[in-house]
């Protein structure tokens, strides 16, 4: 879906429950009872909205903050993979034309395959399988030559960050805020989004525009929670140009000894 279908659908979501709910209260018990309620129902009100704004302020944040650190796994991921690629020139040939082949086909199958499998909350098991046919190209060479032995142990900790930030983007693919903490942010809407029912205003119009004000701000803010949360979602998802430009960085061709 469009996100600007979804931030569409919350809001009309909110906007329909919040004034349905305010006028339905207003036709029910009439202005003037409710306006006995104003005092009290604004100072409980201002707490309500406190404790509210600060959950849902703390998710924001938490969500945000989970995103900005998948995006730094992705650049990461590609420039382990770009520098590994050039490390392998300087092993002995046989092992560093397998890695060579292997990294270019695991990060093609990424850009390719994983990518749109991530948009699921899913791996890419073939990407997976060619991941660990690098490892294995990689730990299967040996060779006696200190320089050799350098370049292995540099190789050995290229290899270590790829793994490392490959789960890290797999696993903030599918959501990390917990299902719990979004039933009792959706609970948090209502009972905010409910709350101006209980007051009685003699300007119809002005109380409409108030509450369809707190509305709109809740649920925008709830739409940013939502699609930082799905961080390969969307139209709104983390680039795959790091995996474009490793891509670049590894010739098809071998270059001429």
């Amino acid at each position: 879906m469009s996100p600007w279908l979804l931030a569409l659908g919350i809001v009309a979501l909110a906007e329909a429950y919040s004034i349905g709910l305010m006028l339905l209260c207003r036709k029910r018990w009439g202005t003037d009872r409710l306006a006995l309620n104003n005092e009290v129902a604004g100072f409980k009100f201002a707490v309500v909205g406190v404790f509210y704004a600060v959950l849902l302020a703390f998710v924001v944040i938490a969500v945000w903050e989970d995103y900005r650190d998948t995006e730094t796994a992705v650049r990461n991921e590609a420039k382990a993979l770009a520098d590994l690629h050039q490390v392998s020139y300087g092993l002995p040939d046989e092992s560093g034309t397998k890695i060579r082949k292997h990294l270019r086909v695991y990060a093609q199958q990424v850009h390719d395959l994983e990518w749109p499998a991530m948009a699921h909350g899913l791996g890419d098991k073939a990407t997976t399988d060619e991941l660990r046919y690098l490892g294995q190209a990689l730990f299967g060479g040996s060779s006696n030559e200190l320089k050799h032995v350098a370049l292995y142990h540099h190789a050995i900790d290229l290899m270590t960050a790829i793994h490392d930030n490959r789960n890290e983007r797999l696993d903030s693919s599918d959501g990390t805020v917990p299902t719990a903490l979004w039933l009792v942010l959706l609970a948090g809407a209502l009972i905010t989004l409910g709350y101006p029912s209980f007051f009685g205003t003699s300007n119809l119009g002005a109380q409409i525009l108030m509450t369809a004000s707190l509305a709109a701000l809740v649920a925008l803010t709830a739409f940013v929670a939502l699609v930082l949360d799905y961080p390969f979602t969307g139209d709104v998802q983390i680039s795959r140009a790091p995996f474009e430009q490793s891509l670049q960085e590894m010739p098809q061709q071998e270059p001429p000894p």
